[in-house]
Parts: structure tokens; sequence; C-alpha cells
């Protein structure tokens, strides 16, 4: 099963702390959304394994914007 971390608040990726392949678990950092001079985690919301990454640093981000793929082990 998959699921989408999706983004939660508008801005620009400041960075994104994993790769394709990573496992994961459950409130785990992976992305931080840079909005307004402030930075956000993007965390897991559950564990598993990084299937796809879909944002790269300075993309631009809306609320429910798809930014990384998550697959169960």
């Amino acid at each position: 099963m998959e699921f989408e971390l999706k983004a939660h608040i508008p801005g620009l990726v400041a960075r994104v702390v994993c790769e394709v392949g990573d496992k994961v678990t459950q409130g785990q950092e992976l992305a931080v959304i840079n909005c307004m001079k402030m930075e956000s985690s993007c965390c897991s919301p559950k564990d598993g394994i990084v299937k796809e990454i879909l944002v790269a640093e300075w993309d631009e981000m809306d609320v429910g914007t798809p930014m990384i793929i998550l697959k169960d082990e």
C-alpha cells in the first residue's frame, strides 16, 4: 500500500532529508518547508519505505501538494 506525504502549509521546500529506498519511522522528518522565514518539518505519518520523492529544494508548495510517496515495508 502507498501513501503520499502532502504539504501541510504553503511555501518553498527548504530541504529534503530522505532518499529513495530509506526506511522511515512514524514522526521522522522527511522534508522541511520554509514559509514566511519560518521552517516547518514534514514528518512521516507512518513507518515505511521512501518509494519516490516528488520535490526538490526551492520547489513552491501549496497546501495538499504531494511531496513524497511512501510504501509499506
